[in-house]
């Protein structure tokens, strides 16, 4: 990922874009015995025997029907997936998307460069956007590097949507706007949207074609932070954005209803740049515990960022940063890619400007106001109020472990990525005392336009070394031998989803056209252990390795009993971030944290003892 600016006769952004290989569909019989094998650890005898009925009456009736059609619709696009994934995973969903479904997290400049300071928030925030928009360039120009996995190209297409992007709510469905361009396709918006005290001001990011230098920005930012500071708060409309979906969506009307010019604001906003949130709050953090970083990046001032916006930059003033984005047009990898971009850019110049202080005659940040009246005032209040309830009900921790990391764990041989997952699993089963059925991210990027395909880390494997280890009379060869089996069958599953050979988008899919067509749910879905093992959105673990850099972030719980497990691997530390829910007397983040901690210990010594 280090590589992000293409060479000599370089390789353009989007170049592969049109080779890249169509999404496939796996064979239904092989996609319904992954099934059967995943459902297993979470059935007793009765369950199973019955599950294995269900599958075979849908394997020989309905499911061989819809996966026809299925692969009837694979012919006519490159990925049969994409428009309903889209929809199903995010655009008709109607739940608050800020809290539920965005991604947020603490940038780690604190690490090097940039440790929380008094009275330089405004500096760092001009040289962080300098070099984010130095980052669009790249993307514009298509000098980013494509990425690849190996030899093999992935798909770019989700960078398009990093700026100019933004999810416009509706009664029913909601809808992505992207107004990107690259240079040869024409014009492409410049501008910049910046919010500060309930308050929203905007200004172009370029000037005569070039790029503000950090000068520039520092003088426009601190207009509007002068500004902010002098006179009243502002309504704070960008609070509705935090809203139930359909509830914005009626509020969003109204506001346009009122007066066109709002229509306007709104319009300049989704198509800015990305927003630049002025925060107030100080969450001073380290690099052992970014938890209060990760919490504001989560849960801060909804008066003071775009919940629907691909980007959020959020500078907070004790001087640190951090972030939120919709996850609709895109997933995490995009974001760690540009903000480990700035990352080692900030630490390559130490975070100081080396060039010129001129600034040029440019036009000051104008102000948007938009027209409200008493109902919209009145959503307003009733918004930052749902906020403030369902934001209080979130616990977060983000630490650092800090004795060991990738090194030790490559030199024993194994995968770092399935040490965590495995170390996870152990955590929960010894907390809860039961398998909790967990969701990995694989990532589907070596086919057109892929996204994500569901891991399902909890095996029967993994429950059998989770059961070994918790008993006494186990010596630790039967220990070492059932992590080897877990660690193999977890290394198998990822390989075949990451080539697009796993089972629920599939499943997904057959359910879609039966939907579709007004058939009745076939039992399949309806059967309960298609729930108790995660199936329809219910992991108990909704888990993501963020990558092997600097860069992390979080995601709330995927249900109200279960947990969001985000972490990054370094050479020498694991960063992770856990999310639960208060209100869940059964879930505590903190416990499962320590928890996995003696984990990676208990699994470094069986992997050190029994000399693997």
């Amino acid at each position: 990922m280090a590589n992000h600016l293409s060479e000599s006769l370089p390789e353009r952004t989007f170049q592969h874009q049109s080779s890249l290989p169509p999404l496939p569909v796996p064979s239904l019989e092989s996609s319904l015995l992954k099934y059967l094998d995943a459902v297993h650890p979470f059935a007793s005898e009765k369950e199973f025997k019955a599950t294995v009925d269900i599958v075979r009456k849908f394997q020989e009736g309905v499911g061989k029907e819809l996966h026809k059609k299925l692969l009837q619709r694979a012919k006519t696009k490159k990925n049969w997936l994409e428009e309903w994934w889209l929809d199903t995973a995010y655009l008709e969903v109607r739940i608050p998307s800020q809290l539920n479904v965005n991604f947020g997290g603490p940038a780690p400049y604190l690490e090097h460069s940039w440790p929380p300071a008094e009275g330089v928030y405004l500096q760092r925030a001009s040289m962080s956007t300098w070099y984010t928009l130095q980052y669009w360039n790249l993307i514009r120009t298509e000098r980013l590097a494509p990425q690849k996995a190996g030899k093999t190209a992935l798909d770019m297409d989700q960078f398009r949507m990093l700026f100019c992007t933004c999810k416009v709510p509706g009664v029913k469905k909601d809808t992505i706007r992207n107004y990107f361009k690259t240079e040869s396709e024409g014009p492409c918006p410049s501008h910049l949207v910046v919010m500060c005290r309930g308050r929203i001001f905007t200004f172009d990011a370029l000037c005569d074609g070039q790029i503000l230098t950090p000068p520039e920005l520092l003088r426009q930012l601190s207009y509007v932070k002068e500004r902010c500071e002098a006179e009243p708060e502002g309504d704070g409309v960008a609070v509705l954005t935090s809203e139930e979906r359909t509830r914005w969506a009626k509020a969003r009307e109204h506001l346009i209803s009122i007066d066109p010019h709002n229509k306007t604001i709104l319009e300049t906003i989704q198509s800015s740049l990305f927003v630049i949130s002025l925060d107030e709050t100080k969450p001073y953090s380290t690099a052992e515990n970014y938890t209060n970083m990760t919490m504001e990046a989560l849960t801060g001032d909804p008066t003071i960022r775009w919940g629907d916006k691909s980007y959020n930059s959020l500078v907070f003033s004790d001087g640190t940063f951090g972030s939120n984005c919709d996850h609709a047009p895109f997933d995490a990898m995009v974001l760690v890619s540009m903000c480990w971009y700035v990352d080692q850019q900030i630490k390559a110049t130490e975070g100081k400007w080396k060039g010129s202080d001129a600034v040029r005659p440019i036009p000051l940040p104008e102000e948007m106001v938009f027209t409200v009246d008493e109902k919209i005032r009145s959503d307003i209040s009733l918004a930052k109020h749902h906020y403030l309830e369902s934001t209080q009900d979130l616990q977060i921790v983000c630490y650092a472990f800090t004795a060991f990391g990738k090194e030790l764990i490559k030199q024993k041989k194994l995968h770092p990525d399935t040490f965590v997952q495995l170390a996870m699993q152990l955590a929960y089963y010894r907390m809860h005392k039961k398998p909790g059925s967990c969701y990995e991210t694989a990532m589907t990027r070596k086919f057109y336009h892929g996204r994500t395909e569901t891991m399902r880390p909890c095996t029967q494997e993994a429950v059998n070394w989770c059961t070994a280890m918790m008993d006494p009379t186990c010596d630790v060869n039967a220990k070492r031998k059932a992590m080897l089996l877990a660690f193999n069958k977890h290394n198998k599953l990822m390989a075949e989803a990451q080539d697009a050979k796993g089972f629920d988008r599939h499943l997904l899919g057959l359910y879609l056209i039966a939907k579709e067509e007004g058939r009745p749910t076939p039992e399949l879905f309806v059967d309960p252990l298609y729930t108790k093992s995660g199936g329809g959105g219910n992991f108990v673990l909704s888990s993501s390795l963020v990558g092997y850099t600097t860069v992390l972030g979080a995601v709330a719980p995927m249900v109200h009993h279960g947990y969001g497990f985000f972490y990054r691997i370094r050479d020498d530390r694991i960063v992770i971030s856990i999310s639960a829910w208060k209100s869940c007397r059964q879930t505590d983040a903190v416990t499962l944290f320590n928890n996995f901690c003696s984990s990676l210990y208990e699994m470094l010594h069986l992997a050190t003892t029994s000399q693997l």
